[in-house]
């Protein structure tokens, strides 16, 4: 019977008599199919006596997983902790991990001393979520000592979530600020500056938490004649360093957005193979080593005829083993700089009206494969998209951010900003691309409203002396 129907045959009047009559609505539980029973444990609301108690013990027999589930989250309802063993069987015994989990919240629901010795026994439970319920149970007991000193033997839990947890409710770890400025300014010398020099030695000289967005996309591997490593540890290496300082540089709670791609290196001679590199799954532990959570994963599809044909040989001979994919994808990945604060919290750092301007408008990308065609330059051979920075921006930072791209290439990002009223900050060792950017940005001039946000293009040198003039 479809919910249509179910809404019909069963108003919120008809509930009500059933919930405050055990006869009838044990009758009902009795006689009624499945999809019926669901419908009304669903819709049951608020108990504030026990007429539901004991048809809803019936339905803990019953064989399907939904309805023993719903009986639960509804004798949670009663807070009678009567239950309380009734709750411990099932929590330990039924067959179902929801219908488990389920069990041990409604033990922690019950907010009694009485359910501690229960909740600490699940502590030690196989399921990490029954565990995390039984947590939760017994942080509203936290300042008893005995339960405190129980909480904090989970610190060497297997599980990372249960670690995590316990160490801020418990052992007082969190990961606060280390800036005194507040979270929607940076240093006004990094407003629309693009530094030319090595992107490590700048950052070492950029304060802590100055940075509210990153953009960027490294150099690719050995793949292009602007970037030559021994090896592929080295390249690695050399993005560590750098992405740690980006961490740094990053304000609390603040996303940093990576795009690569697995690339392949040619074969010396047919009697050799080429060497593919799966770039994003290789960087992905060392950031979030480094402190970085992960996020989100984004696929930017582009279109076929874009990208260079690996299917030739295939295409000809068919034979097994020989298949090879035309590479349309590449990966953009989300990452937060870890914080025990919510992201509510960055967002309640603004004020109201920025926020507002900041609003996504409608039409926005729902989903995360992101067909966009990639842009060809002259100048640099791996350009971003607008549209690709465009949306970065508008889904991650707000109005009058400061925007960061340590590898800015030709500098789309910094247009990109400018264009959603962003501000920029740019390093490039490159002075073909330095110069590429000033020729767009100086084109560009009329996005700058004066004089004091003009595009500021200086050396390492001369960064040093901005920020040491800044102290």
């Amino acid at each position: 019977m479809n919910r249509a129907v179910l809404q019909k045959e069963f108003n919120k009047d008809e509930i009500d008599i059933l919930k405050n009559d055990t006869e009838i609505l044990s009758s009902f539980f009795e006689n009624k199919n499945d999809g019926s029973i669901v419908y009304v444990l669903e819709n049951l609301g608020r108990l504030e006596n026990g007429d539901s108690k004991e048809p809803l013990i019936k339905l803990l027999n019953n064989k399907n997983e939904n309805i023993r589930l719903l009986a639960i989250k509804n004798l949670a309802k009663i807070g009678d902790v009567s239950l309380l063993q009734i709750f411990l069987k099932f929590a330990q015994q039924d067959e179902s991990t929801e219908v488990r989990r389920e069990s041990v919240s409604g033990i922690g629901r019950l907010r009694n001393e009485k359910a501690i010795p229960a909740l600490i026994k699940l502590l030690s439970d196989k399921d990490p979520k029954v565990v995390m319920q039984a947590i939760r149970g017994l942080l509203v007991f936290s300042k008893n000592d005995s339960v405190k000193q129980e909480l904090k033997k989970l610190i060497s839990h297997p599980n990372e979530l249960i670690k995590e947890v316990i160490g801020k409710e418990i052992n007082g770890i969190n990961y606060s600020s280390n800036s005194a400025g507040k979270h929607d300014e940076f240093p006004n010398y990094l407003k629309n500056l693009v530094v030319q020099g090595d992107v490590v030695e700048t950052l070492g000289h950029v304060p802590s938490e100055s940075v509210h967005l990153t953009f960027t996309s490294p150099p690719y591997y050995n793949a292009r004649d602007y970037s030559i490593y021994q090896s592929y540890e080295e390249y690695l290496n050399f993005l560590e360093k750098v992405f740690k300082e980006v961490h740094r540089v990053t304000k609390e709670g603040r996303f940093f957005i990576l795009n690569t791609s697995p690339i392949i290196i040619p074969r010396i001679s047919r009697a050799h193979s080429s060497k593919r590199y799966p770039i994003p799954y290789d960087i992905h532990p060392i950031l979030v080593k480094m402190g970085w959570e992960f996020v989100d994963d984004i696929v930017w599809v582009k279109p076929e005829a874009s990208v260079k044909n690996r299917n030739a040989g295939f295409l000809q001979h068919r034979k097994p083993l020989g298949y090879k994919p035309n590479a349309v994808s590449e990966m953009i990945m989300v990452y937060r700089k870890k914080t025990d604060k919510l992201i509510d919290w960055n967002i309640s750092q603004y004020s109201w009206d920025k926020v507002k301007r900041s609003k996504v408008a409608d039409k926005y990308e729902t989903t995360n494969i992101w067909h966009i065609g990639p842009t060809f330059d002259k100048v640099h051979s791996a350009v971003f998209p607008i549209e690709l920075c465009n949306r970065v921006i508008k889904y991650y930072s707000f109005v009058d951010d400061l925007i960061f791209d340590p590898f800015a290439g030709s500098g789309t990002l910094g247009l990109a900003a400018v264009n959603l009223d962003r501000h920029f900050f740019l390093t490039e060792k490159e002075p073909k691309y330095v110069n590429r950017m000033k020729e767009d940005l100086i084109r560009g001039s009329s996005l700058f409203s004066s004089k004091n946000n003009q595009p500021n293009f200086v050396d390492i040198q001369n960064f040093i002396s901005l920020t040491k003039q800044s102290i």
